[in-house]
């Protein structure tokens, strides 16, 4: 599957993307696509793009939400609200688009319950799929700059591990789960320094489904 994955993948010209996504297509042993993107970055017309190559091949259209909340979405800078994520899922479910969605654990600002309350979101809207980060601090960013002077921390292998594990119990239990970690570029990564050791994160998520003897969608709430 051919993984449009950096930066925003749908900004361009229709013209420009359907070529590039041809030319994916186009390579021996390519049988479908995944396009990641911004929610600000799916108007109409390149929805309707993207569900043309939902009924020619296996496509999978990713969204990066992070979070739920605007205030959040304010801090990071993200120069859109929630409800343009809204505007641009709702779009895309209504042409049979399969969605994965992108969300980050422990941004700044978020308890426990403001992140619970993301997955619960998640949970309303049955998501096709999700990936879930933890967050990340590069050097050379504002947030970097942030962490330096100590206006800001980062998660415990252990608290994440825990956060990670209630976030999956409130999750619908037919949502596909693509991601439970991630590390950033070694050679820029501040903190946390543990996410470079990732399957030791994702062994200690198993570890604790196991442990609180759970699964994915033990507490969710949705209906119907």
């Amino acid at each position: 599957i051919a993984y449009f994955q950096p930066f925003s993948n749908t900004f361009a010209p229709l013209p420009r993307l359907r070529e590039l996504y041809d030319e994916a297509l186009a390579v021996s042993g390519v049988v479908g696509l995944a396009v990641g993107t911004r929610p600000d970055c799916l108007p109409g017309d390149v929805l309707d793009l993207l569900a043309d190559y939902h009924r020619r091949t296996d496509f999978q259209l990713e969204i990066g939400m992070q979070s739920r909340h605007d205030a959040t979405l304010d801090f990071l800078r993200r120069g859109h609200d929630y409800a343009a994520f809204l505007t641009a899922y709702e779009g895309a479910k209504a042409r049979g688009l399969k969605v994965c969605v992108h969300v980050i654990l422990g941004l700044p600002g978020e308890d426990r319950a403001a992140m619970l309350a993301t997955a619960d979101e998640m949970a309303r809207l049955r998501v096709d799929g999700i990936k879930i980060h933890l967050l990340h601090v590069l050097a050379g960013t504002p947030l970097g700059e942030l962490y330096e002077e100590g206006k800001i921390t980062v998660l415990g292998q252990e608290e994440y591990v825990a956060l990670a594990v209630d976030f999956l119990e409130r999750l619908h239990p037919q949502t596909f789960i693509h991601r439970l970690t991630g590390d950033g570029p070694r050679e820029l990564l501040l903190a946390p320094l543990w996410s470079l050791n990732k399957w030791e994160v994702l062994n200690a998520i198993d570890a604790e489904l196991e442990r609180r003897d759970t699964r994915q969608g033990a507490k969710a709430r949705w209906s119907g």
